[in-house]
């Protein structure tokens, strides 16, 4: 079984993924940290060096890479199953579950997120708020697609595993 977790950057996906691993005793993989592993260069350097064409066209070989894998949670990017027909392709794979969140709960989690993430780092608060609420309204039509949503500010670890096990 996979469990892949989609959401806005500052939604949890990581935090939530560890903890849902463990309680299911299944692997978990971080798909910023892979992607990192296996390029052997930051996300932000990768962005700094290349562009995010060329970032996004690399995402998808380490996802399909990672959909081989059996009994594990993935966590996403937050942009991952916005380009190409890559939310298609992990609903094929998996139970997907959008972690969603209110855009202020974004904004105070990104404002005070210790992992730099390219496409807001170096905004003021004003720029990182008109981001959230100009990106977040676009992508929310493809994150609603998961099988199965979530809120965000008050997920239920115990909870969700019985839903995923019972979706799968």
């Amino acid at each position: 079984m996979r469990i892949i977790l989609v959401g806005f950057p500052g939604c949890g996906k990581s935090s939530v993924g560890k903890k849902l691993a463990a309680k299911l005793g299944y692997g978990f993989v971080d798909l910023d940290e892979a992607f990192e592993e296996e390029y052997r260069i930051s996300i932000p350097g990768f962005f700094q060096k290349y562009n995010e064409p060329a970032f996004r066209s690399c995402e998808r070989k380490v996802l399909l890479d990672k959909l081989q894998l059996d009994n594990v949670v993935i966590s996403s990017g937050g942009g991952t199953p916005c380009f190409s027909d890559n939310m298609q392709l992990m609903k094929d794979s998996g139970t997907v579950v959008y972690i969603k969140m209110a855009p202020a709960s974004l904004f105070d989690r990104l404002s005070h997120a210790k992992r730099m993430r390219p496409l807001v780092q170096n905004k003021t608060p004003e720029e990182l708020r008109a981001y959230i609420d100009t990106t977040l309204p676009l992508r929310e039509p493809i994150y609603q697609q998961a099988h199965l949503t979530v809120k965000g500010e008050s997920i239920d670890i115990e909870a969700l595993c019985e839903k995923v096990t019972f979706l799968s």
